[in-house]
């Protein structure tokens, strides 16, 4: 802790010291006008009850004089703090109304509130995948180009939720992530560690081929990544027009569950838009601290005046009187 006028400590030391003394020499004097009076008390004990609301007072009184010095310091403030990719699912089947307007809509809206809602702190990134995927926006401290990146999805195509979380990781690193081919001995590639980075990937589940989600969330877990998954649907599901063909679709909630399980993230079940709206809220983004330097004149304050408060109600409430 320092002060902008150290000097006012010493002027608060000395003001403190001469309101003691000044109260010490009153009850003196009261000590000695009850003892000629024959009022002395019988037991002839310290009554710390006479003396505590006047400590309060005074104490109250040093930290006022305190207060004139401006103290300040640097504190630690938690702020919500690193990357967020939001990888949305815009194949065909997030056409489906089963969550109104439609699954696509729903989960566009939700974030759009989310991203405005977030501060400056928090890159956010956007990536859209059906069969392939691709980054539609690196992850930037613009939230208004997240949200118009949003804005332009559109559904199209399958679904490969291997892809999402590959292209996620390749938005995250910079450098493009692939899985080794299953039929070598290649080892996984080394992403290095990326604890501050989160995938919140929005999807109704239904994994239509490309790369092994399971194996690409294990990258996502070994680089320190969490990903989020919030399952848009229902699993009672509803029928969809694909190139003039009715085609059923359902969330299928199990491998959401085990792709956020692998990364240690939640899994999150969205069947109206209200839902999805409160899972964006609860959302578990990484906490870090900033140190801040802040004046601490208005908490010193606060303090004096709360013992100003308290040493004169039990004056009152206890002699009828103050001093």
């Amino acid at each position: 802790m320092s002060f902008q006028q150290p000097w006012l400590i010493g002027v608060a030391m000395v003001g403190g010291a001469v309101l003691a003394w000044a109260y010490a020499s009153l009850y003196r004097r009261r000590a000695r006008a009850m003892t000629a009076a024959g009022l002395v008390s019988a037991t002839g004990r310290f009554d710390w009850r006479r003396h505590l609301p006047p400590i309060f007072m005074l104490a109250a009184l040093f930290l006022l004089f305190a207060g004139l010095a401006r103290p300040q310091a640097t504190v630690s403030v938690p702020r919500a703090a690193g990357t967020v990719i939001l990888a949305f699912d815009v194949s065909n089947s997030m056409t489906a109304t089963d969550v109104t307007p439609s699954r696509l809509a729903a989960a566009q809206a939700a974030a759009n509130g989310w991203i405005t809602a977030q501060p400056d702190t928090v890159d956010i990134g956007v990536v859209a995948f059906d069969q392939g995927a691709m980054t539609t926006r690196q992850p930037t401290k613009d939230h208004a180009q997240a949200i118009a990146a949003v804005n332009r999805l559109h559904a199209a195509g399958g679904t490969s939720l291997g892809e999402a979380i590959l292209a996620s990781l390749t938005a995250i690193t910079g450098k493009t992530v692939d899985l080794p081919d299953p039929n070598s001995d290649a080892p996984p590639p080394n992403l290095g560690y990326w604890g501050s980075a989160t995938i919140v990937l929005l999807s109704d589940g239904e994994d239509t081929g490309g790369p092994d989600a399971l194996a690409a969330a294990g990258l996502a877990a070994d680089a320190g990544v969490h990903i989020d998954t919030i399952g848009v649907g229902t699993a009672a599901g509803t029928t969809i027009t694909v190139d003039g063909f009715q085609v059923a679709t359902a969330l299928n909630e199990d491998l959401l569950t085990q792709i956020a399980q692998t990364t240690t993230g939640s899994y999150h079940p969205a069947s109206d838009a209200k839902s999805l709206d409160q899972i964006y809220k609860s959302l578990d983004l990484r906490i870090t601290s900033k140190p801040e330097f802040m004046e601490l004149t208005g908490a010193v304050v606060g303090v004096a005046v709360l013992l100003l408060t308290v040493g004169g109600l039990l004056m009152i409430n206890w002699y009828g009187r103050i001093l």
